[in-house]
């Protein structure tokens, strides 16, 4: 998986697509792509701004001061109008973004416990299962950075970075037959190798858990 660090990145947007998004009075977002996208955003959809923009109702005595690009994004945004180009950078407004993208990401490594499920139904089996026999959260996790294509969206200003932060995930498939395999073969390991875990001294619960990744 890549890291998108908002500390780091900053993102060009197309000025005439923004502009048409705040003029349409529809709520819209920017992707990590420096895309335009409006609502209903899709599944994995990575935003670093979300929003509507309405304008103020006009008073003849007390006529408005044009919004600026800037004003309009909010305070939390750095942005630089560079002809045809925007250009912005989000890493202030990190807790939003983490509000904005949650409900799209794949498992949520932003809080100090860590991770402690999956969103998709297949790979949340896989961590409950794991589990029995110690196999943890942030152990499948690193394996799934590792070996899967997806974008940890993360804030990190100081190395070494630990880049905990938002993960999806490209192809759920992928990401179980990777984590299956990986627990399939550790529990197989224990169970030959680990007095504790051998198979006559398994609890229902181990049990059950080494029949689903077909170790029994």
């Amino acid at each position: 998986m890549k890291q998108f660090n908002l500390f780091k990145e900053i993102i060009t947007v197309d000025k005439k697509a923004l502009l048409n998004a705040v003029n349409s009075t529809r709520e819209f977002g920017i992707n990590m792509k420096g895309e335009v996208v409006f609502a209903p955003f899709d599944n994995k959809e990575i935003l670093i701004y979300q929003g509507r923009h309405i304008p103020e109702a006009t008073n003849a005595l007390m006529p408005s001061k044009a919004k600026t690009l800037a004003d309009i994004l909010g305070k939390n945004y750095q942005v630089v109008e560079d002809d045809d180009r925007v250009l912005l950078k989000a890493f202030s407004n990190w807790q939003e973004l983490i509000k904005v993208n949650t409900p799209r990401a794949s498992y949520d490594d932003t809080t100090g416990d860590g991770v402690d499920k999956f969103a998709d139904a297949k790979l949340e089996d896989i961590g409950w299962n794991a589990t029995e026999f110690d196999i943890t959260y942030r152990e499948l996790v690193e394996v799934l950075e590792k070996n899967v294509e997806g974008t940890l969206l993360c804030i990190e200003q100081e190395e070494p970075y630990q880049f905990s932060g938002l993960g999806f995930i490209n192809d759920d498939e992928e990401a179980y037959k990777v984590l299956f395999t990986y627990c399939q073969e550790k529990i197989k390991h224990i169970i030959e190798n680990d007095p504790l875990y051998s198979k006559e001294k398994l609890s229902d619960d181990e049990k059950e858990a080494a029949e689903f990744f077909e170790c029994l």
